[in-house]
């Protein structure tokens, strides 16, 4: 080393000059403890609805499998993993949680170590862990378990993990291997002469499912880089020493197999899959195929500095924290569903093993939170990422004869209500994503639109729309038509607000396809939301077939029974493909605004429910932009924090934290499925998007700071820019848009 260099060392040591990456700022605890926002706690009524739903998912973006701690053992709905709040460590899962849901985890396998006596109940061989010594990174976990005094490491890729325990005592060390099977149904197999355990756990169903067989399991292949010095099964916590084999018969067993070993350290390679043990075999060998556990750390690592990296922004520390944990939070759900050759098994009721060819096979879609502004974002950073989402959707769709409305563990829903693949397919397409099969896409995007399904049978397991029959009859759905085939049985007046925004969005994707007939019957269909609107009232409201609204009428009940999870004052901007109609409806610019601003001002607006997610963004359609700009960084603040509690409400498959960032950034999709953001205020002082074709799209807020959230005057490219919102073309062109920001609004 040269004297100059070994003086710039001296001045500047390494650690003080290496630049912290993207991934750096990311905190995966953020959404695992109770909410701590003020709206949370007004509107939440179950007590799932407090929660951020959030496990720490160790792996890389999109991951098949993610590795979390485990302080929950069940595999029951509304119940994670992982809470924040939990004392003690009971394993480390290898998970298929939809990141900050209310459905349950499924296929799922726990590794536990242990030193000492043999404790293989799950409960009891938990262990408490100092939180101050944690360290969790999206692509690392690491912890000290107390008992024992067990230092334990975990890293994965997207099939494969890789886990190490470094033991404190030479013998009597253990490692305990679950399938999560809450039916009782797990199986395991022990191959000492490979060093090799192997299991699986079959998948159940909940809503349309009402715990029916799935149809396949989670499968998974665990190797050690040693030799056992014991091993058996159990069951029901009996210990069979030497057994090579067990499994539950359905009645609620709880089974698994350990390992015993002689070495320090131990390292532990698992595989997983859908399709079969050959598959996770596959899976392993074709990610992990190595014993190199700093070599899997990085590749993770850079797995995650690449998807984050996506977009560069300055500002605080705290504001990057807080951006760079939502950013990670769009990335857990929809999973790769494929095996790295890409098989994949049947959608639904179709067993047979496919290949995806030329795309990943996805699965798990809250889709009617995620259309809003997860996929969105995923079109607008990783459009070959939405290409394969939408082809799934499209395989799903002609595995099982009806396009998904809400699909989990690889099977039709009807979870939530709306229709909204449409609007995720319309989106994508609408906005120019290539490497999917449109037409076949909007030949069931049509059906489900169109065609009542009359099969009871499958309507209840959930193919076709909700409650179309009516729709299609009534131009609305009447307080009298409820759909006790769903998990949500009424909130007629959200379904039709929901169906005439689908439609909308199918409208959008007939015209493109030269479908005019049918461009022309949607369109009107899309006009259906001014038939459950009151013009009166100007609210949402509940209407009979004869065309009466309902008497009883509060629009600031925190529930009513023809409105999802909300109020009915909420849910009248629930119109995000004619606000300026809606405007009208209502009874003009004053009378919204008016509206809107007691919807704020009066703390009637529930940020945690997705529905309410747009509404921030319609002030500029009534020519108050400044009063978005201010209410979107009050939002940030008030809603959002790096703290563990700082989700406000269910992440909902990434939605809260979407909206994060696309807030961050300074504009809003209120309405997918056309090219279009609404502006809000930026949070950082330059944001960059590095987009896919090597173009890059500034946005510069000169000024900027927590006391000028207002825009005075804005730029696009050097020339001045007046309009209310960018459209997608503008920005995947590349070009600087350059806001000047004031602590006053502009014109006041």
């Amino acid at each position: 080393m040269s004297k100059k260099n070994i003086l710039l060392v001296l001045l500047f040591p390494l650690a003080s000059i290496a630049q912290k990456q993207p991934v750096d700022y990311v905190n995966p605890l953020i959404g695992s403890a109770p909410s701590t926002t003020e709206s949370a706690k007004k509107h939440s009524e179950a007590g799932s609805e407090m929660k951020g739903q959030i496990v720490p998912a160790i792996g890389v973006p999109q991951g098949m499998t993610s590795w979390t701690p485990q302080t929950r053992a069940t595999e029951l709905k509304c119940i994670p993993p992982f809470y924040y709040n939990d004392t003690k460590i009971q394993g480390f899962r290898g998970t298929h949680w939809m990141n900050g849901s209310c459905v349950q985890d499924y296929g799922s396998v726990t590794i536990m170590p242990m030193s000492g006596k043999l404790n293989v109940n799950t409960t009891d061989r938990g262990s408490d862990f100092d939180r101050k010594t944690e360290i969790v990174k999206p692509y690392y976990y690491q912890v000290n378990l107390k008992k024992g005094n067990i230092k334990s490491e975990m890293t994965a890729l997207s099939r494969a993990g890789f886990l190490q325990f470094t033991f404190s005592q030479h013998q009597d060390n253990y490692i305990v291997i679950e399938p999560n099977s809450d039916e009782g149904e797990g199986f395991v197999e022990i191959h000492p002469e490979k060093n090799e355990i192997v299991g699986y756990n079959p998948v159940h169903r909940i809503y349309q499912g009402f715990g029916k067989p799935a149809g396949f399991s989670g499968y998974f292949v665990i190797q050690f880089d040693q030799a056992f010095t014991d091993y058996g099964t159990w069951k029901n916590n009996d210990i069979n020493a030497k057994s090579v084999q067990t499994q539950g018969n359905g009645q609620k067993q709880a089974v698994g197999a350990y390992a015993q070993f002689g070495n320090k350290i131990v390292k532990v390679r698992i595989g997983t899959s859908f399709t079969s043990l050959e598959g996770a075999r596959k899976n392993l060998e074709g990610e992990i195929n190595h014993w190199d556990f700093s070599k899997t750390r990085r590749a993770s690592n850079l797995a995650w500095n690449k998807a984050l990296g996506k977009i560069q922004v300055k500002g605080t520390e705290y504001d990057k924290t807080l951006f760079y944990s939502a950013l990670y939070h769009t990335k857990l759900t929809p999973r790769v569903f494929s095996d790295i050759d890409g098989s994949y098994t049947g959608f639904a009721d179709d067993d047979n093993i496919y290949q995806a060819k030329g795309f990943d096979y996805y699965e798990d879609y809250n889709l009617w939170d995620t259309y809003r502004a997860v996929h969105p974002l995923h079109t607008l950073l990783e459009p070959k990422v939405t290409a394969d989402m939408m082809q799934s959707l499209v395989k799903k769709a002609e595995q099982g004869t009806w396009l998904p409305i809400f699909p989990c563990w690889n099977h039709y829903t009807a979870a939530m209500i709306g229709d909204h693949a449409i609007a995720a397919i319309g989106d994508a397409y609408i906005k120019g994503i290539k490497g999917f099969d449109i037409k076949t896409a909007y030949q069931y995007m049509r059906k489900n639109a169109f065609e009542v399904n009359t099969n009871q049978k499958s309507y209840e397991e959930g193919k076709g729309r909700r409650a179309l029959a009516s729709y299609l009859k009534y131009n609305y759905i009447p307080l009298e038509d409820s759909v006790w085939q769903a998990f949500h049985k009424r909130e007629q007046v959200s379904r039709t607000l929901e169906y005439a925004y689908d439609d909308f969005v199918l409208a959008q994707v007939a015209q493109k396809l030269g479908e005019k007939a049918d461009y022309e019957t949607l369109m009107k269909r899309a006009k259906n939301y001014q038939n459950v609107i009151d013009p009166q009232t100007g609210y949402a409201r509940g209407r009979y077939s004869d065309g009466s609204w309902i008497r009883k009428f509060d629009p600031f009940a925190q529930r009513s029974s023809f409105i999802t999870e909300g109020s009915p004052a909420q849910y009248t901007f629930y119109v995000p493909h004619d606000v300026e109609g809606l405007i009208k409806h209502v009874g003009g610019q004053k009378r919204f605004i008016e509206k809107l601003d007691t919807l704020f001002d009066q703390g009637y607006y529930w940020h945690g429910n997705e529905p309410n997610n747009q509404i921030v963004y319609l002030y500029p359609f009534a020519n108050q932009a400044w009063k978005t700009q201010a209410k979107v960084r009050q939002i940030i603040k008030e809603e959002y924090d790096i703290s563990a509690g700082g989700m406000s409400g269910n992440e909902d498959g990434g939605q809260m934290s979407a909206w994060l960032v696309f807030s961050m950034m300074g504009y809003y999709p209120v309405c997918p499925g056309t090219p279009n953001y609404v502006i809000g205020s930026p949070t950082f002082n330059e944001t960059t998007l590095n987009l896919p074709d090597g173009k890059q799209f500034k946005i510069i807020a000169k000024g900027n700071s927590i006391k000028t959230p207002y825009i005075q005057s804005a730029t696009l490219n050097g020339k001045p820019f007046t309009e209310k919102f960018i459209t997608h073309q503008q920005i995947m062109a590349g070009g600087v848009l350059v806001f000047t920001m004031s602590s006053k609004p502009k014109g006041l």
